[in-house]
């Protein structure tokens, strides 16, 4: 039985859908107004393991899938971009769902939830974003010097073909992808052996370095700024106020953008509110939704 004081991983059921002729791994939970919750880069629908639970109770059908080249999900050797998720998400909602859907992601999956709000208004009610990337990769001029240096170099040595696996190898081992969370979660309690072997084990599929390098040296995409004109539909920003990876100061371009935009801060938590602070994230969400559903239907 699924609880929601303790949601694990292995709690959750696992589905199969082909698209495009590779295997993308889903899961869904509850009954109602659709929402689905796209994961950062190199997470996995298990990173929703705290909220999918708590939201199905809350009376919503929830929907959470591993984006092509993570989690459980075919890792192909693939031009990979934003593009190519967007059409992925648009194409999963045509197959599975076919009505008025909120889109909630973290960071990458954050950005791509705010490009299918933005490009296809006909299928989203609206969206939640939690430290929305500003873009695929780090655009250059985002990074003070030094860092823009050492990204530079890195990225260099990711595509060679005689470092890339090395490279990838050492960043992939647990203690540094331990170190890696207790940079970015400002909740230390919730670095857990699950959590770091929820990332860990998609990282030893074949063809994982390979989608690594491939996104790595993607193009960004189209940032925050570009898409927010185009938002018909409302959004809830929530922010981890001690995001080192996507600082507070990026998310401020929200909070005057619209009255159909509410900003939320999230005092002492980093990068991943939603798993760092499942207590205070589930609860705004579920607030939103009840007010989202009020204005459509009052």
């Amino acid at each position: 039985m699924i609880t929601q004081q303790s949601p694990t991983l292995s709690s959750l059921d696992k589905h199969s859908w082909t698209w495009q002729g590779h295997k993308i791994q889903y899961t869904v939970m509850g009954a109602g107004q659709p929402l689905v919750l796209i994961h950062g880069f190199g997470a996995s629908l298990g990173h929703w393991r705290k909220n999918i639970p708590v939201l199905a109770a809350g009376g919503y059908r929830v929907f959470a899938l591993d984006l092509l080249g993570f989690g459980g999900s075919d890792k192909p050797a693939l031009a990979y971009s934003l593009d190519l998720w967007q059409e992925l998400i648009k194409d999963f909602w045509t197959e599975h769902i076919q009505q008025p859907t909120v889109f909630v992601g973290n960071s990458i999956g954050a950005l791509l939830s705010l490009m299918v709000v933005a490009n296809h208004p006909e299928i989203a009610a609206g969206g939640v974003l939690l430290n929305c990337a500003g873009g695929l990769n780090h655009r250059p001029q985002e990074l003070n010097p030094p860092l823009r240096l050492v990204m530079g170099v890195f990225g260099r040595l990711v595509n060679s073909k005689a470092f890339g696996p090395f490279m990838f190898n050492q960043v992939r081992r647990k203690f540094r992808i331990r170190g890696t969370l207790q940079q970015v979660y400002r909740n230390q309690a919730a670095v857990t052996d699950e959590l770091v072997d929820l990332l860990y084990e998609p990282s030893c599929d074949p063809g994982a370095q390979q989608v690594f390098t491939a996104v790595l040296s993607a193009p960004p995409g189209p940032s925050p700024e570009e898409l927010l004109p185009k938002v018909e539909r409302p959004l809830l920003v929530l922010w981890g106020e001690a995001d080192p990876w996507t600082p507070i100061s990026r998310g401020r371009i929200y909070q005057s953008y619209s009255d159909q935009v509410q900003f939320v801060g999230i005092p002492d938590t980093g990068h991943c509110p939603h798993d760092e602070r499942p207590e205070v994230v589930n609860p705004l969400i579920l607030d939103w939704l009840a007010q989202l559903q009020t204005a459509q239907h009052p």
